[in-house]
């Protein structure tokens, strides 16, 4: 099911947003003692990251993990990992736990059997934030890859490596049943061309032609859209 949560401006959405992560992460701290949050990279998410890196929370309890990551040093701009490192791990933030998606970032891509976050087993995570592209993908399941039906399978392992056909750097990306397996799926939106993708997503349950709709049209999954035009 699929809630649409509708903002005049992007300041109006992180302020939400944060205190709606706020209240999760609160809540997972208060009845388990731990709090797991997955992020997305990109430039959409970096205000949001500041703003939430200065919350008040008990941050030396809370683990944050990455839905995706490009196939790169964390020095390196297109990392997700710097990204994170960089906006929400900072401040008061700084405190929260981090787990690379890599083992070992300089083996070869081959040896993607090291790529497991070092958590094991890992956790039902309490929030899951989620971008979305033009052509329907989220974290690095792209459409185009040979990988996708893999992927989207009910038994695809936690973590997949991905080659993608139309988008830059190799990938490695959470799968879709590890993704769902979250107490709160969010969507992350901005801008008029999103909701476009959006609405032609919700028309039809094709996940091969766009992955977000595998979260979409989930049948159990609880899925809210933090949108804003600008």
């Amino acid at each position: 099911m699929m809630q649409l949560k509708q903002f005049s401006n992007t300041s109006a959405l992180n302020d939400d947003f944060a205190s709606r992560l706020v209240s999760i992460l609160q809540q997972a701290i208060r009845e388990r003692g731990a709090a797991y949050l997955v992020v997305s990279g990109g430039k959409t998410p970096q205000a949001l990251f500041n703003t939430l890196s200065q919350v008040d929370l008990a941050w030396d309890k809370v683990t944050v993990l990455l839905a995706d990551d490009r196939w790169l040093d964390d020095n390196q701009p297109d990392s997700n990992e710097r990204l994170v490192k960089a906006t929400l791990l900072q401040n008061n933030a700084k405190a929260a736990r981090f787990i690379s998606l890599y083992a070992d970032v300089a083996s070869a891509f081959e040896g993607v059997a090291q790529v497991l976050p070092r958590i094991t087993p890992l956790p039902t995570f309490d929030a899951v934030i989620l971008g979305m592209g033009e052509d329907g993908h989220t974290a690095s399941l792209f459409p185009c890859s040979a990988q996708i039906k893999d992927g989207l399978a009910n038994n695809a392992p936690a973590v997949l490596a991905v080659q993608p056909q139309t988008a830059p750097y190799q990938r490695v990306s959470l799968s879709l049943p590890r993704l769902l397996n979250s107490r709160n799926i969010f969507l992350h939106l901005v801008g008029s061309n999103k909701l476009a993708v959006l609405n032609k997503a919700m028309g039809e349950p094709d996940v091969l032609a766009m992955p977000i709709r595998a979260f979409l049209h989930h049948p159990v999954a609880q899925v809210t859209v933090m949108y804003t035009e600008n």
